[in-house]
């Protein structure tokens, strides 16, 4: 159920979207979010929407945060993008003890991190931390982030550190102020460039006991139905970005064909084609479906957070699955309307041209794969489902 704050932070969100749309040129062409933009992002709620009111935020349920999410995609992709990792900032430093994530909202509750999942970096034990070497890619938001963490392979005496099980080596993300690492402009790409997800980088850098996290299988410091299973929230609400991506491509080639579009060569005008009737139709039909299975299993999700937390990686396989689907039905959703525009989408002041860039460069997340697909399998047939285990 959405409490008042939930409401307030969604409407406010789809009456700056319009506004969000006009400047989708200037995002990509800054390849960051203008500083005016995330102010008025910040005022709107979207970086504390999930911070437990304790702490200055809005306690936003799974569903509204979706709802959320899949609205500013819809205006912009790279925002929505953008916003989505900004504002699940709390979900991560709740894996810090609760002292360091009381310390870090102590002046607000708008604090932004980003940084790397993959273990691309090296934290070499030290009297009371690290020493940690590495560099990062995609670090989405980098440039406004006030922290910054990079996932690590522990390593003792030049080794790595082997788990309990001794079956693969001990990770950690480690945390730092965004000060202390470097950003290396790398985000020269196909789609989302206004996400500035650069590079970042630490060399010799000291990180405290304290200031380190196990992103995928620790336990919050913070109580809550949105603190349990993050990265699984982080699933769903990559989905409500895809989501909302194939619903602005959708939008803008009914615009398009309302207009009068007629395609070269063509006998009759685009919105009179039968054939195109049925192609937008379908698209329109998958999407609506990919938002409904997302909000089904959020759902199923958030009860289990809310009522059962034990149960609640039991979604997990199938979570999995659903963005992988919802990926490909939203990427096929946005070709459909991409191909129907004819020449002139291709040109860069199209925004159905960069809602097809966008689309397929989220697709090549690894989150968003394929081979997720045999999770779901896995899990039918009552076998070991790799890392949800």
């Amino acid at each position: 159920m959405k409490n008042e704050d939930a409401a307030k932070v969604l409407h406010a969100v789809r009456d700056l979207a319009p506004a969000i749309a006009s400047r989708s040129a200037e995002i990509e062409e800054a390849r960051r979010l203008p500083a005016d933009l995330l102010g008025q992002l910040k005022a709107a709620g979207c970086f504390r929407m999930f911070l437990p009111r304790s702490h200055g935020g809005h306690e936003v349920d799974l569903r509204t945060g979706m709802d959320v999410l899949e609205a500013l995609a819809r205006a912009d992709g790279a925002t929505g993008w953008t916003v989505m990792i900004g504002s699940e900032s709390p979900h991560l430093f709740a894996l810090l003890p609760r002292e360091r994530f009381d310390a870090i909202y102590a002046g607000g509750p708008d604090v932004i991190i980003g940084g790397g999942f993959n273990a691309q970096g090296e934290a070499h034990a030290t009297d009371g931390g690290y020493r940690v070497t590495g560099r990062w890619s995609f670090a989405s938001g980098c440039e406004h982030a006030s922290w910054l963490f990079g996932n690590c392979v522990i390593m003792d005496g030049g080794r790595p550190r082997m788990g309990p099980a001794g079956e693969a080596p001990q990770m950690r993300g480690m945390l730092f102020p965004a000060s202390e690492a470097r950003i290396i402009d790398t985000w020269s790409v196909l789609g989302l460039r206004g996400t500035g997800s650069h590079d970042i980088a630490l060399e010799g850098a000291f990180c405290p006991e304290a200031n380190t996290l196990d992103i995928f299988r620790g336990q919050p410091s913070v109580a809550g139905p949105g603190f349990v299973a993050p990265v699984l929230h982080f699933a769903l609400h990559m989905g409500a970005v895809a989501v909302g991506i194939a619903q602005g491509a959708l939008d803008d080639i009914v615009t398009l064909a309302s207009s009068g579009k007629k395609r070269l060569y063509a006998r009759a005008q685009l919105a009179d084609s039968p054939l195109f009737q049925v192609n937008l139709g379908r698209a329109e039909t998958s999407v609506r479906a990919a938002r409904a299975l997302l909000r089904d299993i959020g759902d199923e999700l958030w009860a289990a957070c809310v009522n059962n937390p034990g149960a609640a990686l039991a979604v997990a396989p199938r979570i999995s699955g659903a963005l992988a689907w919802v990926t490909e039905v939203t990427a096929r959703a946005v070709d459909t309307c991409y191909q129907a525009g004819g020449g002139g989408v291709a040109r860069n002041a199209s925004p159905l041209q960069r809602r097809f860039r966008d689309i397929h460069t989220f697709s090549q997340h690894a989150a968003a794969a394929e081979g997720w697909f045999g999770q779901v399998g896995a899990a039918l047939l009552g076998q070991p489902t790799g890392l949800w285990t």
